[in-house]
């Protein structure tokens, strides 16, 4: 039986480049790609059929970012497959973001510039708002709605002859100092994008202590910076325009800097190929490219806490239940 991987954020950037790199290395799996709207899927099916014509895609509407239409999306999954062997939780945003270019200067002044830019460390704030279900928008759609997605689709996923795979794509801007407990969804700060990513990292590392057992694996994943629609709106085209032969001379320095969708997949496609019970759980892989433009895999140990994963863990099931009371409709 064909193995089935669900794609989420696959419409473009590293979710497309990932699509088509995942059926480069075994064309008989089922993908399901998952996008915010029937055009956008559509239009990436065709778009993946014209390179791979003989390959089973089939599409799922879900906006992340949306709890009815994560609900809506999970029941048709449980009815159209009996399991998942993949889940690429890739789907993200990162909504009005600002450079500092005064801490960019500081940076420069100080010998820090080239961590700034990997990591965009002090660099780079967001505009947040709430979102129809009284959310953050940015936490919702990169992390919570991944999570209620994982949960309802837990039947699939759990308990199984062959383990399933969870693989969150995360980012090197994942930093503890962006987060808090006692503001995980980031409504008072000015880093959710870093904040929402470093949940990220909390969840999949508290989601293999109790899933494990149950045939479920979770791991992360860095993609690098790359060059893709999320990053196009932090500066004015004409500026990218000017910045691109400094970011490949950067690349020579910068191992992150894998700059084309196609290498930010390297990390993805790898863990497709490596057995979950040998994986280290407390390691983001990352997608790396020498300056020659090699792509490789850089294992970095996470600078998580596992107490405090479990606490965050218990306030998404406390979370989950306060959200899902008005679903009840769409609740089996």
């Amino acid at each position: 039986m064909e193995r089935v991987v669900l794609v989420t954020g696959a419409s473009g950037g590293v979710g497309l480049a990932l699509c088509q790199r995942l059926l480069e290395e075994d064309g008989r799996i089922h993908l399901c790609i998952a996008c915010r709207n029937e055009q956008k899927s559509e239009a990436t099916r065709d778009l993946i059929l014209a390179t791979h014509p003989t390959a089973q895609v089939s599409t799922v509407e879900v906006d992340l970012g949306n709890l009815a239409s994560i609900l809506r999306a999970a029941r048709e999954l449980r009815c159209r497959f009996q399991r998942l062997d993949f889940v690429y939780l890739n789907a993200g945003i990162m909504p009005n973001p600002h450079v500092n270019f005064r801490a960019l200067w500081h940076g420069l002044l100080t010998g820090k510039l080239l961590h700034m830019l990997t990591t965009a460390e002090g660099i780079m704030t967001q505009t947040d708002r709430l979102n129809g279900d009284g959310l953050q928008e940015v936490f919702a759609t990169n992390l919570f709605g991944h999570f209620i997605l994982v949960r309802q689709l837990q039947s699939l996923l759990c308990s199984n002859e062959k383990p399933s795979r969870l693989i969150w794509t995360s980012s090197s801007n994942a930093r503890e100092s962006a987060f808090s407990l006692s503001d995980y969804q980031h409504a008072k700060g000015q880093e959710s994008y870093s904040s929402s990513k470093y949940a990220t990292d909390l969840t999949s590392v508290v989601l293999n202590r109790k899933f494990n057992g149950q045939g479920l694996y979770s791991s992360v994943v860095c993609p690098g910076l790359v060059m893709s629609n999320m990053t196009y709106r932090i500066l004015p085209v004409f500026l990218w325009t000017l910045l691109m032969p400094i970011m490949w001379l950067i690349r020579f320095f910068a191992k992150t800097y894998t700059l084309t969708p196609y290498n930010g997949a390297e990390a993805h496609v790898w863990l497709f190929k490596q057995k979950p019970e040998y994986l280290d759980s407390l390691v983001k892989y990352h997608s790396c490219t020498s300056g020659l433009g090699r792509c490789y895999v850089e294992p970095r140990k996470m600078d998580v806490d596992e107490d405090t994963a479990e606490k965050f863990y218990q306030k998404l099931l406390e979370l989950e239940e306060q959200t899902l009371e008005k679903y009840h409709d769409l609740l089996d």
